[in-house]
């Protein structure tokens, strides 16, 4: 069986993605801070009939990912990491000129320092699958100036241009930087805790994931509202 590890998996868009792997018959380690909410996650996606690992910590603490990696190793190996987890910043967003430095350096350190690491830990168990992948989670924000997201966004941002070194500097990988577009998750609500519009539901963007493994374009960004479009 292919193996997954996904960050920030407990809820939103990463347990839609592990509910969907689990589906197509995938071995999961599963990340997120809060034990309790990720043993119910766990518990959920390994009813599909995976094999779950489940490791609650922070991904920005290298002790932990490397027990990711571990749990990865006794699964199998490792086909495809996501970097789910995010950090905010500020919770609900500010404009530049409120935003705590601490704030910046937090969503800094979760959103690309931490992906960064989680890859060069992982990067011995992609290169020896048949198809290893990696998939980055992005945002509209990391490319459009969006007011009070500014903080957030540039974490983005920077994820995004390490995705797009590591695809020209692994070349035997697909990286794909994904823009998953508006959804409804927590960490949305506490960004904006006032917008209370509809959005889509993570497990209606899933797909858009799926048709990456199923066709492997190009290493790449890419939006999921077009990955969705081309699957209607």
């Amino acid at each position: 069986m292919p193996v997954a590890i996904i960050t920030g998996a407990s809820k939103g868009l990463g347990r839609a993605l592990a509910e969907a792997l689990a589906a197509r018959g995938w071995d999961l380690v599963l990340d997120a801070r809060n034990a309790e909410v990720l043993k119910e996650t766990a518990a959920a996606v390994a009813a599909r009939g995976s094999r779950v690992e489940a490791l609650a910590g922070d991904v920005t603490e290298g002790a932990h990912r490397a027990a990711l990696v571990a749990a990865a190793w006794r699964l199998g190996g490792c086909d495809l990491l996501v970097s789910n987890a995010s950090a905010l910043g500020a919770e609900p967003l500010v404009r530049l000129a409120e935003l705590p430095l601490d704030g910046l350096r937090r969503a800094l350190e979760v959103n690309a320092v931490a992906a960064l690491g989680l890859v060069q830990e992982a990067l011995p168990l992609l290169h020896a699958a048949a198809a290893g992948a990696v998939i980055t989670v992005s945002s509209d924000a990391a490319a459009e100036a969006y007011e009070t997201w500014g903080g957030y966004g540039a974490s983005k941002a920077a994820l995004d241009h390490l995705a797009a070194v590591l695809g020209a500097e692994e070349p035997g990988l697909r990286v794909w930087a994904v823009d998953p577009g508006d959804m409804a998750t927590d960490l949305y609500a506490a960004a904006v805790p006032d917008d209370d519009g509809p959005r889509p539901d993570p497990a209606d963007v899933a797909p858009a994931f799926l048709r990456l493994l199923d066709e492997r374009p190009a290493s790449g960004r890419y939006a999921a509202p077009d990955l969705l479009e081309g699957r209607r």
